[in-house]
């Protein structure tokens, strides 16, 4: 009886956890969509092509696009879509109604004099909103409030810097855009707005009247940031003492660092690598001498594969998947028109000399052109690189899958295919961590591990022949560390290689699969936890400004966007499903 109630408990946890993952995946599609929906309406109404979202963050072609006011970074699953709406027209009018070299020139240089000055600026820019699009009025209005009250529930509001900024930044904005406080703020700030009032009263008045001149209006706004910043130093020397670090300062930076995303949908991670920076960008292996590439077929034993095989077999068919109309869609998406001689004894087209005798021997025959004959082929080569790290254990069988059924469609289409894992060949460094701690340690070695880089699928091998290595994504233990950014240079580099068959010419196409950051242990401890993520970023960028590959980040449960401009995420929870299937096509048919 107790283990009919323990397969019970065990049965009930599965099932809440795949509910779990299902919900995250539907929330993840929700925010992508929201996210491109907000990237359409900011281009249209800044006037800027080029400019989309890259997790949190706002890119202009490869450069983010700095946004410091901290009203403008929603979580964007919020569940007021006008929200994030109202946070990228902000970002439009920013970009249209503000001078950014001014405002750079005029900005002060202390952390809360540059936050009023940022927020002023900013409400500038939201009050010259065209009067004919009171919908834009109404976005930007209901993301103030909703920041309003995020503040309100953070523990800052009940700090005197807190609530000074809360106050400057409601007063200031009612009074520019003309918009009333809801009551309950305005009961709440009341004895700190007439605090304030002789401080910051004759410049508060002029917000509004010199709102259509950035010169003009800068001086009143500095002078306020001024107040705000003066009182902030106050309040620290009186709460730290001068000799102690500026705790409550930290604190409010800390606040107001957009750099980070606090969002329920998980994001991958990003930051900016000190090690790389003192390094003056150049990323360092501190030895390659134990780097290895595998043929995964001959890594795992023959009789095992036999068993992932059929496992996986069995997988495929129980989806259901038409793998022959998968091949006519990838043809018609990779295909494009090619050359192939010429047709003769045409009625019109290029003349043709060889038959030029004819208008003297038949003077009635005119079949004395030819025209070039054109034929559609899938001139693509196209990459799987999957990240074989040890958090991609749980998804072996649903990757396969997803791989495998692209791999035989691909082939139907007449694309070259391969399949490409990358991992590690130990835990924490192995034996290059290892020679490192024998050389003394030494400060920023770089990349600390040995790569280990996988063939499923070459480019020249038939699926029949390659079919039982690709079953090897099942094998859980050859799924370690990884080292992201190196394994997308060598799959980009393999896709150059000239080749033989198909594809051998025109469209190369890398698609990453990974659920994470690149993740080594040793080689962050030993430079720092940032160096890998920014490597993999510079290394994604480097590919797409030349132009040469085509790179598509396929997030398992989390959103890529942090690293690939092209990204989709995917629920595996169910496995390779028809929908999951398709989710990757109508990204490939919106590439082209």
């Amino acid at each position: 009886m107790a283990s009919l109630t323990e397969d019970k408990e065990q049965t009930d946890r599965y099932g809440a956890a795949a509910a779990s993952r299902e919900t995250a995946a539907v929330l993840l599609r929700r925010r992508k969509q929201t996210m491109e929906l907000g990237a359409a309406a900011l281009r249209a109404l800044s006037g800027r092509r080029g400019l989309h979202f890259r997790g949190p963050v706002l890119y202009h072609g490869e450069k983010p696009v700095a946004m410091p006011a901290p009203h403008l970074h929603p979580q964007t699953c919020d569940s007021r879509p006008a929200s994030f709406r109202g946070a990228a027209d902000g970002m439009a009018l920013r970009l249209k109604k503000s001078d950014a070299v001014l405002h750079q020139r005029l900005c002060p240089d202390t952390p809360a004099r540059v936050l009023v000055f940022e927020m002023l600026e900013q409400f500038r820019a939201e009050s010259l909103v065209d009067p004919a699009m009171p919908g834009v009025r109404a976005n930007l209005h209901e993301r103030f409030q909703q920041w309003s009250r995020e503040f309100e529930a953070s523990p800052l509001i009940d700090s005197a810097l807190g609530i000074i900024l809360f106050t400057v930044a409601q007063v200031c904005r009612a009074r520019i855009t003309t918009e009333p406080m809801p009551p309950d703020i305005e009961d709440r700030i009341e004895s700190t707005r007439m605090d304030l009032a002789p401080y910051i009263g004759a410049h508060l008045a002029a917000l509004r009247r010199e709102r259509f001149s950035q010169s003009g209006f800068a001086p009143h706004a500095l002078a306020i940031a001024e107040t705000v910043g003066a009182l902030s130093e106050q309040l620290e020397s009186r709460e730290t003492g001068p000799a102690r670090p500026s705790g409550r300062l930290t604190q409010f930076q800390l606040l107001f660092d957009q750099d980070t995303n606090d969002d329920h949908i998980p994001t991958a991670g990003y930051g900016r690598s000190d090690a790389l920076q003192i390094g003056q960008g150049i990323y360092r292996q501190y030895t390659t001498s134990y780097d290895q590439q595998f043929q995964v077929a001959g890594l795992v034993r023959a009789e095992l594969l036999r068993g992932y095989r059929k496992q996986l077999d069995d997988d495929i068919a129980r989806q259901g998947i038409n793998v022959p109309r998968l091949g006519r869609a990838l043809a018609a998406i990779l295909s494009a028109d090619d050359e192939d001689g010429w047709d003769g004894d045409a009625l019109e087209g290029r003349l043709d000399g060889s038959r030029l005798a004819r208008l003297v021997t038949s003077s009635g025959d005119r079949r004395v052109f030819r025209t070039e004959r054109i034929e559609r082929r899938a001139e693509a080569k196209v990459t799987f690189l999957v990240d074989c790290s040890g958090s991609m254990k749980e998804y072996g069988a649903a990757v396969a899958a997803l791989v495998d059924v692209y791999a035989r469609a691909l082939e139907l289409a007449g694309a070259r295919c391969e399949i490409l894992g990358f991992t590690t060949g130990a835990w924490n460094g192995g034996r290059a961590g290892k020679d490192w701690i024998r050389a003394g340690r030494p400060a920023y070695p770089g990349r600390l591990n040995e790569v280990r880089h996988l063939v499923f699928k070459d480019g020249d091998t038939p699926w029949r022949r390659a079919r039982s290595g690709i079953a090897g994504l099942m094998k859980k233990d050859l799924f370690r560390e990884g080292v992201d950014g190196e394994a997308v240079d060598w799959a980009c580099a393999r896709l150059a290689e000239d080749g033989t068959g198909s594809g051998a010419s025109g469209r190369r196409i890398l698609l990453v699969i990974s659920d994470g950051s690149p993740m080594d242990g040793a080689t962050g401890l030993a430079n720092d936890s940032h160096y890998l993520e920014q490597h993999l970023q510079n290394v994604v960028t480097a590919h797409e400004v030349s132009g040469s590959t085509e790179i598509f980040g396929l997030g398992v449960g989390l959103d890529l966007s942090p690293y690939y401009r092209r990204n989709l995420a995917l629920d595996l929870s169910q496995g390779t499903t028809p929908a999951v299937v398709n989710q990757v096509l109508g990204m490939l048919l919106k590439s082209r």
